[in-house]
């Protein structure tokens, strides 16, 4: 699974898996990001980008086994000392996802997931 930021600034394909796949949350960042600006260039590529994600990437839902995960995510997160709020919260949101499946979570920003090292695969994505 990959996370919002990868989407946002693509590495090459051979740093990602072969068969990649979305949060649902990371859909609504990126519904979200779309509207966040009123610069009418950077919104057409904002969903521009959104519609390539929705056309080619599965999203998989944040449905009751994500919730349950939540709570494992939540507990390594407070237990190593962070907050779980703010912005922090969509990230944990979309790290319960990819825990839920079982999946991997491909990111650029290794730091916001810093202390689920233990509960959730992170992989840190370079240029």
């Amino acid at each position: 699974m990959v996370d919002t930021s990868v989407l946002i600034d693509p590495p090459p394909e051979s740093a990602l898996p072969e068969e990649a796949s979305v949060s649902a949350i990371t859909l609504a960042e990126l519904v979200a990001g779309v509207h966040a600006t009123h610069d009418p260039n950077e919104r057409a590529a904002r969903h521009d980008r959104l519609q390539r994600v929705q056309a080619t990437l599965d999203a998989l839902p944040f449905d009751a086994e994500a919730a349950r995960a939540y709570g494992r995510v939540f507990a390594a997160i407070t237990g190593a000392g962070r907050k779980a709020r703010g912005k922090r919260a969509i990230d944990l949101l979309i790290a319960a996802t990819a825990l839920s499946v079982g999946l991997p979570l491909y990111t650029r920003n290794i730091d916001d997931f810093s202390g689920l090292e233990r509960v959730v695969d992170i992989v840190e994505v370079r240029a």
